[in-house]
């Protein structure tokens, strides 16, 4: 167990407390005591704040769930039923017309649109790739990938054949994006052939070629006649490299098992190795040690003479946790746990501020900005609470007001329902919504779980809630004047195997109007890249239509009247068994927060916390209602177990889960199915944490 010192009435881990000392407040030339002092205070002003709100979510869901009981079996009337959620305070009024005021807000959030990932940040290797990912060689990422129309490679090296693919699938990406006169770029000869129709596009000549740009992103064109492709290209041409992931999100939340002090200060440790610049990480591939670190500026001459410099590395956001955990890295005056996501709106502001007062290798906001999302907050109320704690963080730190910026994450009902008033609330520092498929949905089961069984969970992706709440998103966001200010944004494509589906798909993010989107890998970036060399999405933007109102948004998805076969509700049970064990089995026994799980289908998908909350959630409905029974869903769990050991079994340190039937992932498994009613929104952390403490307990 680990020792606690005490600072300023409140008891820390040691290790956590002498890592912010010496290594963020000693730096930024804090005073430690004031800091503590000052620290010690904003707890006592906002963890009591903090648990009034858990309280209001409780109250309101209690009454949510008796009207529901009251009415079972009778069909929603919208007029009723908004009426009644005003009464209770679930929903506001809508607040007059206003617009966003954010200044000082780096152009990579505010006027480019491009990909976004998002990485767990107690993974180092994985946070220094995505990281990285600004840049992206296109050759690679097509000949790796399904995304080229073209036989797969053949084993045992280079395949020329597919090489040649690639090179033409890049001269036709070269021609779109950047159009000569009368003339392709497979005709071109060398670095001096060939005139842009647009001659604006050029930018300048780098170490390795010539740099272009095109609906706001950059384009390297390398040319190297001493490389192995360069040497046969007619041109010369040895790689295409796209500028990729214009931000990252370093993940402190759902794609991370962080339930202690231990846990956390390995997450402050890595992020603040990304943002001082200095994080470094050794592996071993192919019998030898490599070694990741961050990655340089581009440099580039311009066409006048002058030397200019693009950003090497993705502009960082982190990501919070939400404002229901706990941890028991510090104990409060009174005994108790912090509120999680207090403690990491103060740490990761600290060692953010060492960007902001210029103590970064690199630096990552030119603007002077802390970027933070905030997630899994439920309406106005919590996120103007939010923009106090950050009005407190930037005092106690001594920043000026609004350094710290916010991205509210869409995905709980109530703030779907109050967007506008959510936004409202910061108004001054928000710079990011975005939507999420699997928490939102988590969200309109467990709301309405009262109210019926619920549809399929793949039927959900068609449902009107659906398409209004995807919509009602971007809408909101624009009509507050987000665009060219803050990013509006789309979910996360789960399959990093499928990207020739994904190139097909995702282009539809931009169409809806959202200038970032999630992928799941650099890879993927690159060419998901792509899609906003076609698209101009602030155009897009100008041309959308109404913002569809409540009543779809609060259509609730319920199977009304359906019947379904024994071999549907079976589908249906392994296909959530299956997903849930394969995500808890790594979660609770290896600390794995987010990676490559196989579907019941033996499909790779990024999985994160929130697919087990849909899953969990989707199944205590169907068992409340009666659509299965308990021994149905043991017999899902028994054989879907099965599986899960199959897929698992080259992992040297994985847990079969049949032999280890009472252990802590399959006793995690069945609470989070069999207690999933009673749980706070249908939130998985409070079960997950509890066990993987058990488990890390021995």
């Amino acid at each position: 167990m680990t020792t606690k010192t005490d600072r300023a009435g409140i008891q820390i881990d040691a290790p956590l407390a002498e890592f912010l000392e010496n290594e963020v407040l000693s730096p930024l030339g804090r005073d430690v005591g004031a800091f503590w002092t000052g620290f010690a205070k904003l707890l006592a002003d906002f963890a009591p704040r903090n648990r009034a709100l858990l309280e209001k979510r409780d109250d309101l869901q209690a009454k949510i769930d008796s009207w529901h009981k009251e009415r079972r079996g009778k069909p929603l009337d919208q007029n009723e039923y908004q009426a009644f959620l005003r009464e209770i305070g679930y929903l506001v009024p809508e607040p007059s017309d206003f617009q966003i005021g954010t200044q000082n807000v780096d152009p990579e959030i505010a006027t480019m649109a491009g990909p976004q990932l998002v990485v767990p940040v107690l993974n180092a290797r994985f946070l220094l790739n995505a990281a990285n990912a600004r840049w992206g060689s296109l050759y690679d990422a097509f000949y790796g990938t399904d995304a080229l129309d073209a036989p797969p490679a053949r084993p045992g090296g280079y395949d020329e054949q597919r090489g040649a693919a690639v090179i033409k699938r890049g001269r036709e990406f070269l021609d779109q994006a950047l159009p000569l006169v009368d003339q392709s770029w497979a005709d071109i000869t060398g670095d001096h052939d060939g005139k842009l129709q647009d001659e604006s596009q050029y930018v300048g000549k780098t170490e390795n070629g010539l740099l272009f740009k095109n609906n706001g992103l950059h384009i390297e064109v390398v040319f190297d006649r001493e490389h192995p492709i360069g040497r046969t290209d007619k041109a010369g041409i040895a790689d295409i490299i796209c500028e990729s992931a214009l931000t990252t999100i370093c993940d402190c939340e759902d794609s991370v098992a962080a339930v202690d002090g231990e846990d956390k200060l390995l997450a402050y440790t890595n992020w603040l190795g990304v943002i001082r610049g200095d994080l470094e990480e050794s592996f071993e591939k192919g019998g030898k040690t490599l070694t990741r670190k961050l990655a340089d500026d581009k440099h580039y001459t311009a066409p006048d003479g002058s030397e200019h410099s693009l950003m090497g590395r993705s502009l960082l956001f982190v990501r919070n946790v939400g404002h229901l955990m706990t941890n028991p890295a510090i104990a409060l005056a009174d005994g108790g746990e912090v509120p999680e996501g207090i403690m990491d709106a103060v740490f990761t502001s600290a060692i953010g501020a060492l960007d902001v007062e210029g103590h970064a290798k690199y630096g990552n906001s030119r603007h002077g900005s802390i970027y933070i999302v905030k997630p899994k907050m439920h309406g106005p109320e919590e996120c103007a609470f939010t923009n106090d704690l950050f009005n407190a963080v930037e005092d106690l730190l001594g920043l000026p007001r609004h350094t710290i910026k916010v991205g509210v994450m869409d995905e709980e009902r109530r703030t779907s329902a109050n967007l506008g008033a959510c936004i409202e609330a910061v108004k001054d520092r928000i710079v990011f919504i975005n939507t999420g498929f699997l928490d939102r949905t988590g969200d309109e089961i467990h709301t309405s779980m009262q109210a019926g069984p619920m549809i399929r969970k793949a039927e959900m992706k068609t449902s009107e809630w659906l398409a209004a709440y995807e919509a009602r998103n971007v809408g909101i966001g624009l009509r507050h004047g987000l665009s060219g200010k803050a990013q509006i944004g789309k979910g996360m494509w789960a399959a990093p195997d499928l990207m020739g589906q994904m190139m097909k798909e995702k282009i539809g993010h931009l169409r809806a109007g959202a200038n970032t989107a999630w992928v799941p890998s650099p890879t993927a970036a690159t060419l998901h890249a792509l899609h906003y060399h076609q698209e101009n999405v602030f155009e897009h933007q100008q041309g959308l239509g109404d913002v569809p109102g409540l009543d779809k948004l609060l259509n609730i998805p319920l199977a009304q009247g359906t019947n379904w076969s024994e071999e549907e509700l079976t589908a249906e049970l392994d296909n959530n068994c299956q997903g849930l064990l394969g995500y808890v089995v790594r979660w609770i026994d290896q600390g794995v927060g987010c990676s490559k799980v196989p579907d019941i289908n033996d499909v790779g998908l990024m999985e994160d916390r929130a697919t087990l909350r849909i899953s969990s959630q989707h199944l205590a409905n169907w068992l409340l209602h009666g659509v299965v029974t308990r021994g149905q869903v043991l017999d899902s769990l028994n054989r879907m177990a099965a599986k899960v050991d199959a897929q698992n079994a080259g992992d040297p340190f994985y847990e079969p889960l049949l032999e280890n039937p009472d252990g802590a992932a399959m006793c995690a498994a069945k609470d989070l199915i069999f207690k999933g009613v009673e749980q706070p929104s249908g939130y998985t952390e409070p079960l997950l944490h509890a066990w993987r403490l058990k488990k890390k307990a021995g």
